[in-house]
């Protein structure tokens, strides 16, 4: 299973209520985390590439990329 973590601009809570609602429906994503405080997002997924969680969340209408270390 691959980790994958993005820097998301989360402004609120509807923010980070969106990006969980599109994580939790999303099929392949086997655990996730959404920090409204440290703008971070934190995806675990055996089947969905880092590339395809991005854009999930880019769809959001939340700036977002992959996180650098």
């Amino acid at each position: 299973m691959a980790q994958y973590k993005y820097d998301v601009t989360m402004t609120c809570g509807g923010c980070s209520g969106a990006v969980t609602r599109v994580l939790a429906k999303l099929q392949g994503v086997d655990k996730f985390d959404v920090s409204l405080e440290t703008q971070k997002v934190t995806v675990e997924s055996s089947t969905l590439s880092e590339e395809e969680i991005l854009a999930v969340i880019q769809k959001t209408g939340k700036a977002a990329k992959v996180a650098t270390a």
